[in-house]
């Protein structure tokens, strides 16, 4: 963390770094509104993804400073990084200039399409607009459902299937998808499956220095989710 001293509370799900030991204020659902504004913080950082947009409103009521970041690729996320921490009083950290670094080159190659849920039960999908999107495409990976009308749509199968799939991608956040559990969903498609951090694909902070090392050795080490394995 670039400054773990400022930071005065954090939700259950705020899991990095490990050992952060602040007083926690439910999740990102269902955040203890009194809490929060009882820690008097001099701002609030959120996600408009993440936190609900009337959790925010009532913090901004209660004359709590609320900085929301909408970050939908990785340049913006970058940039989005640099202002929120210079809305803290803080210089650029190192880590910052490395991530920009590791993502300053661009992919002009060919895209594998890819069918990337982010939960099960219903079937969920990245669609269009999405920070995790634009970063798979950087890896020459693109979501079949980049055209949909939402940004997470619900999606059936089939219809997924149909769209001509080169690879499945998943993630384990925000479902912890699983070969033991999820991999015969995908048996009899005939295209690999690459099992993904979800934190490396979705999260944007001090993970986007090793993210695309560690995404793309991912993507490489596919399996076949028709082939004998153990269980």
């Amino acid at each position: 963390m670039t400054a773990p001293g400022l930071v005065v509370g954090a939700t259950d799900w705020c899991t990095q770094p490990g050992g952060l030991d602040v007083r926690r204020v439910r999740g990102t659902k269902n955040p203890d509104l009194a809490a929060v504004v009882a820690l008097r913080p001099d701002l609030v950082l959120a996600n408009d993804e993440e936190n609900r947009a009337p959790d925010v409103a009532a913090l901004r009521a209660a004359g709590v400073a609320v900085w929301v970041t909408a970050p939908r690729t990785v340049p913006a996320a970058l940039d989005s990084l640099e202002a929120m921490l210079a809305a803290c009083g803080l210089d650029r950290p190192a880590w910052l200039t490395a991530a920009a670094a590791a993502w300053r080159l661009s992919y002009d190659g060919p895209l594998r399409r890819a069918f990337v849920p982010i939960w099960r039960r219903p079937w969920m999908a990245l669609g269009r607009d999405t920070f995790a999107g634009d970063l798979l495409r950087r890896l020459g990976v693109a979501s079949v459902h980049a055209d949909d009308a939402e940004r997470y749509p619900r999606v059936d199968l089939a219809d997924t299937r149909a769209r001509g799939v080169d690879l499945v991608v998943l993630p384990d956040e925000p479902y912890a998808f699983t070969p033991q559990r999820d991999l015969d969903a995908f048996a009899g498609w005939g295209v690999p499956v690459a099992f993904v951090s979800g934190r490396h694909l979705t999260w944007y902070g001090p993970s986007l220095v090793d993210a695309r090392t560690v995404l793309a050795d991912q993507l490489t080490h596919a399996v076949d989710p028709g082939a004998p394995r153990d269980r």
